[in-house]
């Protein structure tokens, strides 16, 4: 059998559990372990740092090095990037307050068109909060497009007011006004901030957006303004206007310049028809303004070479992870360590660089794979993020700046290690015995072994027994069956005592001995307990397909129902298991875990790994838009009966999208 996945040891043991007293050369020192390693399990390398050992030594970082660290100027960019960032955040809080409290709005709209000037972007309108809002968001993102507009921006309201102090106006003296000397200087520092801090702004955005902007805007007023014109036409108490003039009337309303007089005297409408009218505007903008700073979306998804690649490193490492497998989805992208020897497999989902399990191939190559995606992420402004990476994968993301959040555990069931005896298992068993007296029997094969036209059935009625239009599925899922490549499948096929099929269970390789769960489908009309009679029936046959260990359903939140369960539990750890226990109703979490728990599995931990603890919701979102939970509206899907199959790289016939794990 080979050896287990490794986790990494916090207590100051190697993983060949060799107690090695800790160096005292220092608390990064590292030191072989003493114990002669067997021929499947190499000598460990003991890394004391922060009580974590480690494999061998990592490959060395392939981030660029970053120039001129150790002058002034360098030094003070990041501070200057950040204080510009809380600049905008100042100013779309004064905004908000302006609008909020009338003298100081009726003070600031004075200002601007009196003797005083106000810094940049004080306008004490909700346009200057909203803009100041986006803008703040997509610097502190350190994208180059929002860089650009505020120096434009700032240069051109910076330079206005140079002229307006160097050559007033008649009957303005605005160089004797204290106030315009702040505003100027406010604004000048603004601006300077933005010249220094230059080079920390490196986040590309999509060539299109500008395009996308202009065409959204024009495409917008025009339809607001027709909108508009419609409902002046049917409000309009006066008589003698022309289409032009209700086009033009919601035009201007729409861009908040008030109408001519000649409008005045053919049109007058109630207040709400104007509301209308600049609720469309508001949305226009934040419309605009969404689509010029959105990050690309990424398009390059694996191609045949790399999928060749993956499995090349696969077939070296992949009994590491029982998910690395997965990471042959289509519908994801990759990006390789320098040495060819690792890659991390990623979907960009809302602006979020979404990568699942561990990363593929050689632990020595990891970290050159990791720093490959976070360069990639950080250059496009995407979040990164991890779904279900084990712990050893874990502490290895930690090095490189991602924090860790547990998600739930994974359930394995090694073969050894399993049997039907004992009252523990009498519920298991029971529901075996029950299902087999029925009639029931299993048939288990390699895909490879499946005849085409057999194939072809098994996809049809896999995707009939699929529950809603929805594909679910993303870390634990393959999201195709029947394809050519995936030979080394298992299939499941359960008929009933008249011969009719009325399950199937589809089983990825993991390794060499064992199987991870991909596919689950039943007929509505089955036994109760006929999962659990497939899965057991697997286990006991284990030898027809040479298995050790099965990968079954991740469980989330298992600790919360384990522990929450027990005497002595918190009220804080009850309240979260109630509150888990009612969304269960919907989304099978608890049941999830009470089913792995029949088989008294192995629980392996999984983790979250993000960056910034603030983009935990987003994250959340796109994890749940890729797990198919949550579906974001568009356009042609409101036109297509059901989404586009997965491609299928050869002649066999039609390949059905699966449902995953949990």
């Amino acid at each position: 059998m080979p050896p287990r996945r490794g986790r990494p040891v916090r207590t100051g043991r190697c993983r060949c559990a060799a107690r090695t007293p800790a160096p005292t050369a220092g608390a990064n020192a590292r030191r072989r372990c003493p114990v002669p390693g067997r021929a499947d399990a190499p000598h460990h390398l003991i890394v004391w740092n922060r009580a974590v050992s480690s494999t061998v030594k990592p490959e060395p970082s392939t981030a660029p090095p970053v120039e001129g660290r150790t002058g002034l100027l360098a030094r003070w960019r990041p501070r200057a990037a950040a204080a510009t960032v809380w600049y905008l955040r100042l100013l779309a809080l004064l905004n908000l307050v302006t609008v909020l409290a009338v003298p100081f709005r009726d003070q600031v709209q004075d200002h601007n068109e009196g003797e005083y000037f106000t810094p940049y972007l004080m306008t004490a309108g909700l346009s200057s909060v909203v803009l100041s809002v986006f803008l703040a968001v997509a610097m502190r993102r350190r994208k180059r497009a929002a860089w650009i507009f505020n120096v434009a921006l700032g240069g051109v309201t910076f330079l206005v007011y140079v002229l307006l102090m160097a050559l007033p106006e008649d009957g303005y003296d605005y160089v004797g006004h204290p106030f315009n000397w702040f505003s100027i200087t406010l604004t000048g520092l603004f601006l300077l901030s933005l010249l220094v801090s230059r080079k920390e702004f490196t986040s590309k955005g999509d060539r299109s957006n500008p395009k996308t902007a202009a065409a959204t805007f024009v495409a917008g007023l025009l339809v607001g303004a027709g909108i508009g014109s419609f409902l002046v036409w049917l409000n309009n108490s006066l008589t003698g206007a022309q289409f032009w003039d209700l086009f033009r009337y919601s035009l201007g309303r729409m861009v908040t310049v008030a109408p001519s007089q000649h409008l005045d005297s053919v049109i007058s409408v109630s207040t709400w028809v104007n509301a209308v009218i600049n609720a469309m505007s508001a949305v226009l903008f934040l419309l605009v303004i969404y689509v010029a700073f959105r990050s690309p979306r990424d398009k390059e998804l694996l191609t045949p070479e790399d999928e060749a690649r993956l499995r090349a490193l696969l077939e070296r490492q992949g009994e590491r992870d029982s998910l690395g497998y997965f990471a042959l989805r289509r519908d994801k992208a990759v990006v390789f360590s320098p040495s060819g020897k690792a890659a991390v497999t990623y979907r960009v989902v809302g602006g979020v660089s979404l990568a699942s399990g561990d990363p593929i191939g050689d632990p020595e190559a990891w970290p050159g794979a990791i720093d490959a995606w976070l360069t990639e992420a950080r250059e496009h402004a995407w979040a990164p993020a991890v779904m279900g990476a084990s712990e050893e994968a874990g502490v290895i993301y930690a090095r490189h700046g991602l924090d860790a959040l547990e998600l739930g555990d994974e359930a394995i069931v090694e073969l050894d290690e399993f049997s039907l005896d004992g009252r523990a298992m009498r519920v298991v068993r029971q529901a075996y015995n029950r299902v087999k007296r029925a009639g029931y029997t299993v048939r288990i094969r390699r895909h490879d072994d499946v005849p085409e036209c057999e194939m072809a059935e098994l996809v049809e009625r896999a995707d009939h027994w699929r529950d809603g239009a929805t594909e679910r599925g993303f870390s634990m899922a393959l999201g195709r069956l029947g394809d050519p490549g995936d030979g080394r499948c298992v299939m499941l096929e359960c008929h009933d005592g008249d011969g009719e099929l009325k399950a199937l269970l589809s089983f990825v390789p993991w390794g060499e001995k064992g199987l991870s769960l991909d596919l689950m489908r039943r007929a509505r009309d089955t036994e109760n307990g006929l999962m659990e009679f497939m899965v057991i029936e697997l286990l006991q046959r284990a030898e027809e397909v040479e298995l050790e260990r099965v990968s079954l359903n991740f469980a989330m939140f298992r600790s919360v129902f384990e522990r929450g369960s027990k005497l002595g539990a918190g009220p804080v750890l009850r309240l979260w298991r109630s509150v888990l226990g009612f969304f269960s109703r919907w989304w099978q979490i608890e049941s999830l875990y009470r089913a792995n728990a029949k088989y008294r599995p192995i629980w392996e931990p999984r983790y979250l790994l993000f960056e910034k603890s603030s983009e935990i919701p987003r994250i959340g979102i796109a994890s749940a838009r890729a797990e198919g939970f949550i579906t974001a509206p568009s356009l042609p899907a409101l036109f297509r009966r059901r989404h586009a199959r997965s491609a299928v790289a050869g002649p066999r016939v039609p390949v059905a999208e699966s449902s995953g794990k949990g």
